[in-house]
């Protein structure tokens, strides 16, 4: 795990090294008591997902399938 401190409208590019765009850029907007507020710009094909929606996603798909015959 990487770990990085950021201060306020300071930021962070993910991906694309050879000095073009990056693939996505998070942004610290606002930070208030225990809260964190980000921003993410970039490449419109990446999908941002809060991680307790991925974690239902994957619980979603681990789940058994029930076939059901064709008729």
């Amino acid at each position: 795990m990487l770990v990085l401190t950021r201060k306020k409208r300071e930021s962070l590019a993910i991906g694309r090294a050879d000095g073009s765009e990056p693939m996505l850029t998070v942004t610290v907007l606002r930070i208030s008591g225990g809260t964190v507020r980000l921003g993410f710009d970039g490449d419109p094909n990446i999908s941002v997902h809060r991680g307790e929606l991925v974690e239902r996603m994957r619980g979603a798909t681990d789940e058994p399938t029930v076939a059901t015959p064709s008729v």
